[in-house]
């Protein structure tokens, strides 16, 4: 069997998986690296548990960062860049969910500050060296190695409090990263092993998660885990362009977003790519990828329509004039706006993909 040219880069992240270890963690990697001027980054909800897990640090907790908002604001980013820089921070400690990392990467990108992250959502993104900072209803995002954490800490314990509805939607955020890493820029013989088993753990996490059976939230942060890991080696794509776009302008939920697309684009998509189709239906356990993964959408309850998010439906034509912007956009099936308007349409309204 012929393969493919493929190009892989591996990336230096110290990532620690274990319940009941983060304090533990944290505190190795603090006295190992030396920090003595470290900054958290959590939301006011976080708070408790970021003074549990930095109790044992001696005082050198010189600031708390609280003001996170979903999508970072360049304001928030600014406000957060300013404590870091007046407190001479010399490390970021993230502990929260893909808001939180990303508030932590705005400090790194510019002040290029070390960052050790503590998860406790199922985003993903700690894994990854992608950036992204609202402004003016636009959502920039770009790469830089600067901001890669240079350590994650994962602790199931901090997600066993997880709200259920939160914890789905975070979930299919971390399989889409898995689904579109099987066709992003860098894809590769690697990362599609890595992306199957992904989908594979989140989907059995998710099925079980209304059983109370032990395991299910590991389970689900070990996906999460991999998800993140593929998409800082795949990329991104169609996908990733319109939830990034529609959660900049119109301020929806990012996990809720990337659950009512996901399958949308995956409908668009699966044509063009026969036996990536086959693949994740594979891993899903199922007969056809895009019939099982709707399936299991509804069997969470998840929401299945950008509607059911809070976006009104005179919005939609600007959101297509949004997405248009990224065009042209790189997809195994190519994108016009034409086919914008049909899958935004799709995902408006929650069509059923089938």
């Amino acid at each position: 069997m012929r393969i493919a040219p493929f190009t892989y880069r591996s990336r230096a992240i110290d990532v620690r998986f274990g319940r009941d270890q983060a304090a533990e963690h944290v505190l190795d990697y603090v006295d190992t690296h030396e920090a003595r001027r470290i900054l958290v980054v959590a939301t006011r909800s976080q708070l408790a548990t970021a003074d549990r897990l930095t109790a044992a640090l001696s005082g050198h907790v010189v600031a708390r960062f609280v003001d996170v908002v979903e999508h970072v604001p360049a304001a928030t980013a600014e406000a957060a860049r300013r404590v870091a820089a007046d407190m001479r921070a010399d490390l970021v400690l993230s502990i929260g969910g893909g808001s939180t990392t990303g508030t932590a990467k705005a400090i790194a990108l510019t002040a290029r500050l070390p960052i050790l992250a503590v998860p406790t959502t199922l985003a993903g993104s700690e894994m990854t060296d992608t950036w992204g900072i609202t402004t003016d209803g636009r959502k920039l995002t770009g790469k830089d190695p600067a901001v890669l954490p240079r350590a994650v800490v994962y602790d199931p314990a901090l997600l066993d409090r997880l709200p259920e509805q939160l914890a789905v939607t975070s979930a299919f955020n971390a399989m889409a990263h898995c689904v579109e890493a099987f066709w992003g820029p860098g894809a590769n013989p690697l990362s599609s092993i890595i992306a199957a088993e992904g989908v594979r753990q989140l989907a059995n996490g998710l099925r079980t998660m209304r059983s109370s059976l032990p395991g299910v939230v590991d389970q689900l942060q070990y996906g999460s885990f991999l998800a993140g890991l593929v998409f800082a080696d795949a990329g991104s794509g169609l996908h990733h362009k319109i939830c990034h776009a529609l959660g900049g302008a119109f301020d929806l939920s990012h996990a809720g977003t990337h659950t009512v697309v996901l399958p949308q684009v995956l409908r668009f998509n699966a044509p063009a790519v026969p036996e990536t189709a086959t693949a994740l239906a594979g891993a899903l356990g199922v007969d056809d990828a895009v019939d099982g993964l709707f399936e299991l959408i509804a069997a969470t309850g998840a929401p299945r329509s950008l509607s059911e998010l809070g976006m009104p439906a005179n919005d939609l034509p600007i959101a297509v004039d949004v997405v248009a912007e990224k065009l042209p956009i790189d997809n195994p099936r190519e994108v016009t706006r034409g086919s914008l308007e049909q899958l935004l349409a799709a995902a408006y309204h929650g069509e059923d993909p089938r």
